[in-house]
């Protein structure tokens, strides 16, 4: 009689997951959403999803992905709800938190690179973020995003050239 071993799906504690994946899904949330409080706005709503469907995996890069597409899809939700495109924000007022941009990094060069980005659509912006601030390959976008590999290779591309073709002159000299 054989048995077999196969591990058994594992569930992360909600509080556990925030700490390992929250600067990822912030930093998600950032690139995607147009201020810093929408973006903490799609923090809370991912990891309220996944505090309320506690989803088990065998491999923690299945977490990861389940964790992106999600902090995608809410900040696809909050960016294209009707209260969203309708509602004028009174920047600067203590209501309103700062826009995403009215802050600053550590250099001028990060400042302008955060800035280029955020110019690139969507499709553009989640590659080019996944691929060199998440450290993912191509293969784990692809399957984070459901998208063919080749996919992710030409807008990877097509990014990087229209960044290039953004910060030409003060970081790029071709």
């Amino acid at each position: 009689m054989t048995t077999s071993t196969q591990a058994a799906p594992l569930v992360l504690p909600t509080a556990e997951a925030v700490a390992e994946y929250g600067n990822m899904v912030f930093a998600i949330a950032l690139t995607h959403t147009p201020r810093r409080t929408d973006a903490q706005d799609v923090f809370q709503e991912a990891f309220l999803a996944y505090h309320r469907k506690q989803p088990a995996f065998l491999e923690e890069e299945r977490r990861r992905a389940w964790l992106i597409k999600t902090t995608l899809n809410c900040a696809r939700q909050l960016t294209g709800s009707s209260y969203s495109r309708k509602v004028v924000p009174l920047y600067g007022s203590a209501l309103e938190g700062p826009a995403a941009d009215d802050f600053s990094f550590r250099t001028a060069e990060q400042d302008a690179i955060f800035r280029a980005l955020r110019g690139l659509s969507l499709h553009y912006r989640t590659v080019i973020h996944l691929f060199y601030f998440e450290d993912l390959s191509i293969a784990q976008i692809a399957e984070a995003l459901e998208l063919a590999p080749g996919t992710v290779r030409v807008r990877l591309s097509r990014a990087r050239a229209q960044l290039r073709q953004e910060l030409k002159g003060s970081y790029f000299d071709d």
